[in-house]
């Protein structure tokens, strides 16, 4: 009988693990980049090096604005996750690599379903040369996202149109 995990779930585990790390006091996320069966690099949301952490302060500027979850990013501390992972690893470690994430709640540290990458994390995603995300959903559920789907479907990403 084989009652081992499967290597989405194994990796997943250990971006959920990572998550742990979170400073947000909203979602916790953690992403790892892995390639060719290694770990290249992992990272977690929270506010860049040197700046006060949002579990430091003890506020969500976002939350005391009341702002709804997935808009106006540019008012949050963190930096993302899969932004943190990307910026630890070259290039040249990412290109067809697979990118797994999982968001925690930081109240009962359970997976949140139904998450995703924000549009600024997609385009960093494309340009990094992944190939796919491994979203977690719940304990032992997941998506997996083809990344030249962000690609083909040019709209998903936003902005403007014309200057």
């Amino acid at each position: 009988m084989n009652d081992r995990v499967s290597k989405e779930n194994y990796y997943l585990d250990i971006a959920q693990t990572v998550s742990e790390r979170s400073t947000c006091l909203r979602r916790r996320f953690g992403a790892i980049i892995v390639r060719n069966d290694v770990i290249v690099s992992t990272g977690y949301n929270g506010a860049p090096r040197g700046r006060e952490n949002c579990n430091e302060r003890g506020i969500c500027y976002r939350e005391q604005l009341g702002i709804p979850h997935g808009e106006r990013y540019e008012m949050c501390r963190s930096v993302h996750a899969e932004a943190n992972a990307i910026i630890a690893a070259s290039r040249e470690q990412m290109l067809g690599a697979s990118l797994y994430l999982c968001c925690t709640d930081p109240a009962d540290g359970r997976p949140m379903a139904g998450t995703s990458s924000c549009m600024m994390c997609k385009k960093l995603i494309i340009n990094s040369g992944i190939s796919r995300v491994i979203i977690r959903d719940t304990a032992d559920g997941y998506r997996v996202v083809d990344v030249a789907d962000w690609v083909s479907d040019d709209d998903s990403l936003g902005g403007r149109t014309g200057y």
